[in-house]
């Protein structure tokens, strides 16, 4: 039987999918079951509304919202779900994504939005690991584990 997903995946567009590769291969490699989903905060604001205010009831207990340009869809996601957000942003031609990583970091108070460096999609599998780890033990070890192998190499 599949485990339940605990992490949800959003990004904006099929074209940040390539980048998010190092997200999904990172989680696989943990064990953490996710689910994905491709919805544009400005092109499909009614599917990230569903989508976002339904996730904790459909278990999951952290988001990793991946986007590009004005990069809106972690808070978009951030104001209807009680869950913490990782916000991936995305390099982009324009600006080299420091566009998508300002309006990231840039959160009005009480929707914050985490985020990692600029197309730092593997930094948000772990850290998504390490807050999954500060209630769940199994995850706990799985970075205890990773860190270790880290030292190791």
């Amino acid at each position: 039987m599949a485990q339940m997903p605990v992490v949800g995946i959003i990004m904006g567009s099929t074209s940040d999918m390539p980048a998010m590769e190092a997200c999904t291969k990172q989680l696989e490699e943990f064990g953490i079951p996710y689910e994905l989903i491709i919805a544009s905060a400005h092109r499909n604001p009614a599917k990230v509304h569903e989508w976002a205010s339904s996730a904790a009831d459909r278990g999951l207990k952290i988001i990793i919202a991946a986007a590009g340009k004005a990069a809106h869809l972690g808070g978009v996601v951030a104001a209807f779900t009680p869950l913490p957000i990782v916000g991936v942003p995305m390099k982009t031609s324009d600006l080299g994504g420091m566009d998508s990583l300002l309006s990231m970091v840039q959160m009005p108070s009480g929707v914050p939005v985490a985020c990692v460096a600029i197309g730092g999609a593997k930094n948000a599998a772990i850290y998504a690991t390490q807050i999954l780890g500060a209630t769940l033990p199994e995850y706990r070890q799985v970075i205890a584990d990773f860190k270790k192998g880290m030292e190791e190499a």
